[in-house]
């Protein structure tokens, strides 16, 4: 058998544990999922006595993590939805809607008639048309005690020009889960990776589903090459000519032994390339090895993606795991990701440039003092740039 036949005899065999795998999680997960079902059952039916808008001003929204923020695709206004809080006792799920406006700095709190119910950990994703749309898929419910977990396979979107929120009911998507990535991509929003886990069980996805915006239906890609390593909180940015994606980073574990677990954390980065139109269309997959100064591994950032194809990154977190410990290194880091170019570089904030120049201006004035600030904002650069190093983790 020839090297050809060996790497397709070992990805078929991958997917055909990863599809018992999936079996067995679902299984074993289902008593549990549906006993949160009634909980979820119980959100939804208080929501479902909520017959009109309302909406009023309020102070900023109570903390949470795993929320979604999106820009909107017509204002100066983010959007803010969903979320967890932990108070150390009890866990709390969020299906509320803010809308933060940038040049006011003040919050709107928009109370809709039937929302998504409660989750955190799922995707979000603007889309300019209609007056605008937010498209929300996947994510989780927790048990109050933090011990149960239902995994959304749901997608809803959100009418902005008219404030009203709709279930979208298409069959063959991707298998509940969060933790996933979501992009626009043309006229389509591309769903990659992610995990499903119970009290007991866990399994990380890489597989890619695409749902059309022109046709409401879902489609699970095949795409050709070596696929990334299953994974979630991972990086996934659409192109600046918008034929395809890119995946960088993320994490994902494996059971090593009964009951012993091994987490990675992922630097590496593909290319998921679309070719053709249509019925015609076909996916691929490349590895790529960007240059420049890379971020040190982690997961769990942030990430928007600027003009230009520029997509700007900041902190996350690298777990380090020993024995039962598990410790976190937090970066408040930030780098710039230049798509066309496929480079790294860190991202320095300065002050503000007018006000350096004029107080400068004062002792040189002129060209002169023009250039040295260029010098002094170079020097600076130089020295604000991230340094810290941490060891590449090895693969499980």
């Amino acid at each position: 058998m020839g090297k050809k036949g060996k790497k397709e005899k070992k990805v078929k065999g991958a997917e055909k544990t990863a599809s018992k795998m999936e079996k067995k999680v679902s299984k074993r997960s289902k008593r549990e999922e549906e006993d949160l079902e009634a909980l979820i059952a119980e959100f939804q039916n208080l929501d479902a006595k909520k017959t009109q808008v309302v909406e009023s001003t309020c102070p900023p929204p109570s903390s949470r993590l795993s929320a979604s923020l999106s820009a909107h695709p017509e204002k100066d206004e983010l959007i803010l939805f969903g979320g967890e809080f932990f108070n150390g006792k009890k866990t709390y799920l969020y299906n509320d809607l803010f809308f933060y406006n940038i040049k006011k700095n003040s919050w709107v709190k928009s109370e809709i008639p039937n929302p998504p119910p409660p989750r955190c950990s799922h995707q979000a994703v603007v889309v300019p048309q209609g007056g605008g749309q937010l498209w929300v898929f996947g994510g989780e419910f927790a048990s109050p005690n933090g011990e149960q977990f239902y995994h959304y396979k749901d997608l809803w979107v959100l009418h902005l020009a008219t404030h009203t929120w709709e279930n979208i009911k298409a069959p063959g998507g991707p298998s509940g889960r969060s933790g996933h990535r979501m992009v626009l991509s043309k006229k389509q929003l591309l769903v990659f990776g992610g995990f499903h886990e119970s009290t007991r069980d866990f399994i990380y996805y890489n597989d890619v589903y695409s749902f059309s915006l022109d046709t409401f239906t879902w489609l699970r890609l095949t795409p050709s090459g070596t696929a990334p390593a299953p994974r979630s909180a991972c990086q996934m940015t659409s192109t600046p000519d918008g034929t395809g994606v890119i995946i960088y980073g993320g994490y994902s574990k494996v059971r090593v032994k009964k009951d012993v677990e091994k987490g990675t954390i992922h630097s590496d980065m593909f290319l998921l390339k679309r070719e053709g139109k249509d019925a015609q269309e076909k996916w691929s997959w490349s590895r790529l090895n960007p240059s420049g100064s890379k971020p040190s591994p982690r997961s769990g950032f942030s990430l928007a993606v600027g003009p230009a194809g520029r997509a700007v990154l900041f902190g996350g977190v690298c777990d380090e795991e020993e024995e039962e410990e598990l410790e976190g290194d937090f970066y408040n880091d930030l780098y710039l990701y230049d798509t066309v170019k496929n480079r790294w570089f860190p991202g320095v904030l300065r002050g503000n440039k007018s006000e350096k120049k004029k107080r400068r201006r004062g002792k040189k004035g002129g060209a002169e003092a023009e250039g040295a600030d260029e010098e002094r904002e170079q020097g600076d650069e130089a020295l604000q740039a991230p340094t810290e190093v941490i060891k590449e983790p090895q693969p499980p």
